[in-house]
């Protein structure tokens, strides 16, 4: 019986040992996801860009993106640092309203989504917008880390109005936010 009560007590101690460890690891930083009604609320309070990721339920690209490149810490830092980040569903049937703009779902997709994609439905898409709403870019396709970064920084930090993409890519990009360890 004593050796039961023992056996109990490290077993509890070790239980309770690895659950304060557990508890001590700092949580992985997200994205601070929102939807378009909110983003649109947001940029009147204080202006930001927006990046909308349009998906679609069935995407495999969008959902390798959601565990891959929007769990980068260097890209949650500077997407939570200079945009409204929205998820949008480009299938989903409730109506959004944005400002004076109603958006239904129509034929398979919601309108907004439509608008946003200019007609192209691909997914995975991120649309760029700016401060007023007012469309920067869409960019089609899956984006690995180091890629989707190189793109929310030229259009995050206005580098898109300076200047060409070759030369942000290959001259600014490398200079102002990669931090090699030169040995």
């Amino acid at each position: 019986m004593k050796n039961i009560f023992v056996t109990l007590f490290f077993c509890l101690m070790a239980f309770v040992g690895k659950a304060q460890v557990t508890a001590a690891k700092p949580a992985k930083a997200k994205i601070n996801w929102m939807t378009l009604e909110q983003a649109f609320a947001a940029t009147e309070k204080e202006p930001r860009k927006i990046l909308v990721d349009v998906y679609t339920g069935w995407c495999g690209w969008c959902k390798v993106m959601d565990q891959k490149t929007f769990t980068d810490e260097k890209v949650v830092e500077f997407v939570n640092q200079k945009y409204y980040a929205v998820k949008l569903d480009a299938e989903m049937k409730d109506t959004l309203r944005i400002g004076k703009q109603q958006y239904i779902w129509e034929n398979g997709y919601n309108q907004a989504g439509v608008a946003l994609l200019q007609g192209k439905m691909s997914f995975p898409t991120i649309v760029y917008l700016d401060e007023k709403f007012n469309m920067i870019q869409p960019v089609a396709g899956y984006q690995e880390a180091k890629q989707f970064h190189q793109v929310i920084t030229f259009f995050g930090d206005d580098h898109y109005r300076k200047g060409d993409w070759d030369k942000y890519q290959k001259e600014i990009y490398p200079k102002q936010y990669v931090v090699e360890n030169k040995q």
